[in-house]
Parts: C-alpha cells; structure tokens; sequence
C-alpha cells in the first residue's frame, strides 16, 4: 500500500483497487474509506508509520457501500476502536443484513467491471459490529465541521463528505480521476448515472479547492472547476483503454 502526503494534514492511502484517506485534527485522526479486506491490517501499519497509533483514528467515514471501500472497516475497526459511519441507506449493506444492489452497466463497462472484481480479494468480508447511520446535513466533528452530503446514484447512500473550512472534498466514487490521464470523470458502475452527472455539478457548486476521489489522482487545486467539467462527458472509454482495463474519458464515441 503506498502512502502519498497531499496536504500536511492529509494523506492518500492507495490499495490494488481503490484508496483511502486519513485526515489528521491535531491528535486524532479520522479515515474516510477503508479499502477491501484485508486492509486494517496495512492501514494501522501505514498509521504507525505516520508516528501516530491506531487508537488516534476515532471514526471510519464510508462513503459507500461497496467492497473495495468497505471491506476493511471492520478489521480496522477492531484493532483501533473507531466509529464506522456511513449513510442510512447504504448501512443494511455494510452490516450484512441485505445484499447491495448490483450496478446498472453499459457494455463499455462491463469489461471494466470484470476487471476490478478480479482485483478484489476473494473470501467473505468481515461486517462491523456496530455502525452508526449518518444523513444528508449532518456535520461531524472534524476538520472544523465536516457537512455530509447525500449523493444518490453511485449507490443509494453514496454521500461525499465537505470540510468547508479547508475547501477539501471527499467525493468517494461519485467522481473518479483516469488513470490515463487525470482527467476528472463522473464515477462508473452506478445505479444510476444521470444522477450522478447531476451530483457533479452540485459538488462544482459546494467550491472545493481539493477533491479526493475514491480512485484516481487526487485535484489539489481548482477542484470545483474540474467537477463542473465532470458532469459534461458521454459515453464510453475507448477500446484500447477498455482492453488495458482502464477508463479514458477523453476519448468517448
């Protein structure tokens, strides 16, 4: 797992499919998204090597349901003892007490899905014994107020969390960045994307200096503008970025 300094408060913590972040307030720490199982173990080692303890990271923030953010929330969560949060909607699914919706595909996706599920860890996940249930406007005590923002579209409680005061966005997989190149695009495997075409230009609206997606270069500097120009792509990636298994939203039919 590499761990990549973007703000002096703020780290990237990136796994074989997706990534996560730790953001610091003084002595504690909070993590918004846990990667897929398998993953407490490498994180608590990542924050050691921070000069930090596992026990300073005080909450999971999860963006979404899905596995490769989810799956190791609760192993981090056991060897840490911090609070695992996620949306209302998306809660059921992260305790295992109904399966998550499948997403809705376009054909230029699915080559692109079968690829990432090959990625995950194989094996059951293991579900947190506790979750607490956040809403749209709630605010959470980090980063000087950090605002919940309910984003429907990618899954029914996808929400991407704001701290205004630092102008950093967590936006999950909402947005997402090409591995290609850069280019920031709305997020794949949705329920529904022109929802998430629409979350984009909300997200532009909230005026972020910082996004910090799910998967993808982080933007670090005029991030609102980079998400209005989100909302405006259609179609798919090319053929050769699908056969590498990689998107390329400039490149689109």
């Amino acid at each position: 797992m590499d761990v990549i300094e973007l703000l002096p408060r703020l780290h990237l913590l990136r796994f074989p499919v997706g990534q996560a972040y730790l953001w610091r307030d003084g002595g504690e720490l909070t993590l918004v998204d846990a990667g897929p199982a398998g993953s407490g173990a490498p994180i608590a080692e990542a924050v050691t090597a921070l000069g930090r303890h596992p026990r300073d990271v005080r909450r999971i923030v999860l963006t979404h349901f899905h596995e490769d953010h989810a799956g190791g929330a609760a192993e981090f969560a056991a060897l840490s003892g911090a609070e695992v949060l996620v949306h209302r909607l998306d809660a059921p699914v992260v305790r295992g007490d109904v399966p998550g919706p499948e997403p809705v595909l376009e054909e230029w996706e699915r080559p692109l899905h079968e690829h990432a599920v090959r990625l995950l860890p194989e094996g059951d996940v293991t579900r947190p014994r506790e979750v607490t249930e956040v809403s749209d406007g709630d605010v959470l005590d980090l980063g000087g107020g950090a605002r919940v923002v309910h984003v429907p579209g990618h899954t029914d409680g996808s929400i991407v969390l704001h701290l205004p005061q630092h102008g950093v966005l967590f936006t999950g997989d909402t947005v997402a960045a090409s591995p290609v190149d850069g280019a920031v695009m709305p997020g794949v495997f949705n329920l529904d994307r022109a929802q998430v075409l629409a979350a984009c230009l909300r997200l532009a609206e909230l005026d972020p200096e910082v996004a910090c997606f799910g998967h993808g270069d982080p933007v670090t500097a005029q991030a609102a503008r980079a998400l209005r120009g989100a909302a405006r792509p259609t179609g798919g990636p090319s053929e050769a970025a699908v056969s590498a298994g990689r998107p390329d939203p400039n490149d689109r039919p």
